[in-house]
């Protein structure tokens, strides 16, 4: 069942069977990182169900909590349908750059498409923070830069209870 709660205008929670979500318990894994999904190609909400599945059975990763699900305008490129946003908080064993990894690897399996930088896609997962690390390399910085400027993350992660 999805519900919805217009926010303004242009804003758009959407609350789903698993968004949000609150573990029960924390795992014995010994960091937590905070990911930002996104997309606005085809079905998103279900996609995001169907990866909500996916890393609750994973044993590389442990789901402690998600946000709504918010529909919002692109940026960068405007010239494309609205975009489907929310957070997922997860513990793991794996450092950051072994996580990227793991989530480029989970886009792929869920068919991510990219056409162009701030174009549409399928399925899009951002490392936002990783612990209190704060590192810059070729493929990873950290945290994502520009998360305080957007809506896509700020609204979301003001409706979540758990903290990094």
């Amino acid at each position: 069942m999805v519900k919805r709660k217009k926010l303004n205008d242009t804003l758009t929670l959407i609350f789903t069977p698993h968004f949000p979500y609150n573990a029960k318990r924390n795992s014995r894994m010994r960091y937590r990182a905070l990911l930002g999904i996104g997309g606005n190609i085809g079905d998103v909400v279900r996609r995001f169900e169907h990866l909500f599945v996916y890393l609750q059975h994973s044993r590389s990763v442990h789901l402690l909590e998600t946000a709504p699900i918010l529909k919002n305008p692109p940026f960068g490129f405007t010239e494309q349908e609205d975009f489907m946003n929310s957070l997922l908080l997860i513990e793991t064993d794996m450092t950051p750059r072994e996580l990227l990894h793991y989530v480029l690897h989970a886009e792929k399996r869920f068919g991510r498409k990219r056409l162009f930088k701030d174009g549409p896609r399928t399925l899009d997962i951002d490392l936002i923070f990783y612990e209190d690390i704060t590192m810059e390399s070729r493929e990873l910085t950290l945290p994502h830069p520009g998360w305080m400027k957007r809506t896509s993350v700020l609204v979301p992660l003001s409706m979540m209870k758990k903290v990094i």
